[in-house]
């Protein structure tokens, strides 16, 4: 294909995929479902799961596969300032803030998930489940703990203000606990990326790169975007963009993925004295990711083909849906019980701490970038993270049929609370 018919492509498979995730979005909204479900749908729709079983192949007429790779990049661009704009929106008060609930709660959200990946991740080694092509040993247990560990603090932020508990005594507490599991999460994520494959460098050597990075970001980087956000106008957005941009390709660089590096300029940016962040400094960067983030979701889509599922994965995903709900809706909820919480309220902190949604379909395909997914566990996990962010409105119905107990009883810090949600909840999910 030429430069104009790939850029053609590239232009016609954006207008669809945006066309069809807002209609997507539009009436999962509707549904009661967070919008990010409408959008990983229209990703998959038009990948080969669906469009590309109709026949002539209309999937890849609509995206030849000289153009995935440019559609790709796109995707990837978009997302280091989706998540530079996560990192800089997460409010950090929250993480000075803790109460006893929300630090058992924190705890139990990555430690029992991650016990049951560990063993899960074991158990299939060495048998036809495990994934093929993976390294054997840890590295793929560690990843699957990972994964199943995941909360989505932006999807998570929406359904809480959707579902007026912001303020409340359960919204407060899976807010700030999702805040600090995210932080975690993302690290823990990037010791086992960078573990499993240091692109043929030494342990020590990275660790000195790694060393050499984030003294960078602190001592240079940090510093230019203190003085660059009390720039007014468009002047201010370009070199943190750059910024951005050039710690994603840092950590690109060191054998780990782009979005660690975005995620880590969006936590250096400048905060007020209590840690709340400033949304309209990078307002520019959740609407880019409003409108394209979309286009990252059918990459995703191209890359899964749920129709190639076989029968042995007939008993795999029901098995792993039950392990991720129960690990993390189980868990959490335990947890807030235990940090005297109701039940009913402990139910909702861990219906809430269940969303995966968009955080999760990312660290898959850092994942898979990484070798630690095949195509059939990359699949598999999609549904799981597809089917997890679904039932959590279903459930939030069933558990707040009856308020009398407690999800209205007010958060001890309910102004700071609802804030950060209804910030967060802005972005797109």
């Amino acid at each position: 294909m030429t430069t104009e018919e790939i850029t053609s492509s590239v232009l016609v498979a954006t207008g669809a995929v945006v066309a069809l995730a807002a209609l997507l979005s539009a009436l999962a909204r509707k549904a009661g479902q967070p919008p990010v479900i409408g959008q990983v749908l229209a990703g998959i729709a038009l990948g080969p799961s669906v469009l590309g079983q109709l026949p002539g192949d209309p999937s890849a007429k609509l995206v030849p596969d000289e153009a995935l790779p440019f559609l790709g990049v796109l995707g990837q661009v978009t997302l280091v300032l989706f998540m530079f704009s996560v990192g800089c929106e997460l409010d950090t008060s929250l993480l000075r803030h803790q109460g006893r609930t929300v630090t058992t709660v924190s705890v139990a959200a990555l430690a029992v998930p991650m016990a049951a990946g560990v063993a899960l991740g074991w158990l299939v080694a060495g048998t036809d489940l495990a994934p093929k092509g993976v390294p054997e040993g840890w590295a793929f247990p560690l990843y699957l703990a990972v994964a199943l560990s995941i909360t989505a603090m932006p999807v998570l932020a929406s359904i809480i203000r959707d579902r007026g508990l912001s303020g409340t005594v359960p919204g407060t507490v899976a807010t700030a606990a999702a805040a600090l599991t995210d932080v975690v999460g993302w690290l823990l994520l990037a010791g086992v990326i960078a573990l499993a494959g240091p692109g043929g460098r030494s342990p020590a050597v990275l660790l000195g790169l790694l060393a050499c990075y984030l003294l960078t970001m602190v001592a240079v980087a940090r510093p230019v975007l203190r003085r660059t956000s009390a720039i007014p106008g468009v002047l201010r957005d370009g070199p943190l963009i750059a910024v951005a941009m050039l710690s994603g390709w840092a950590t690109n660089s060191l054998g780990l993925h782009a979005v660690f590096g975005a995620f880590l300029a969006g936590l250096l940016m400048p905060r007020t004295a209590d840690g709340t962040p400033d949304r309209e400094l990078v307002a520019w960067a959740d609407r880019t990711g409003s409108l394209l983030l979309p286009v990252f979701f059918v990459t995703t889509g191209f890359s899964v083909d749920i129709g190639g599922l076989g029968p042995a994965d007939a008993l795999l995903l029901p098995a792993l849906v039950v392990v991720a709900v129960a690990t993390k809706l189980g868990g959490c909820a335990l947890a807030a019980r235990l940090g005297g919480s109701t039940w009913r309220q402990s139910a909702i902190v861990g219906a809430l701490m269940n969303t995966r949604g968009l955080t999760e379909l990312i660290a898959l395909n850092v994942g898979k970038a990484a070798g630690l997914l095949d195509d059939r566990w990359y699949a598999l996990l999609v549904v799981v993270a597809v089917a997890t962010t679904a039932m959590t409105g279903p459930l939030l119905t069933w558990f707040q049929q009856d308020r009398q107990d407690g999800p209205g009883q007010p958060a001890p810090h309910p102004a700071r609370a609802a804030a950060s949600g209804s910030r967060a909840a802005s972005r797109p999910t």
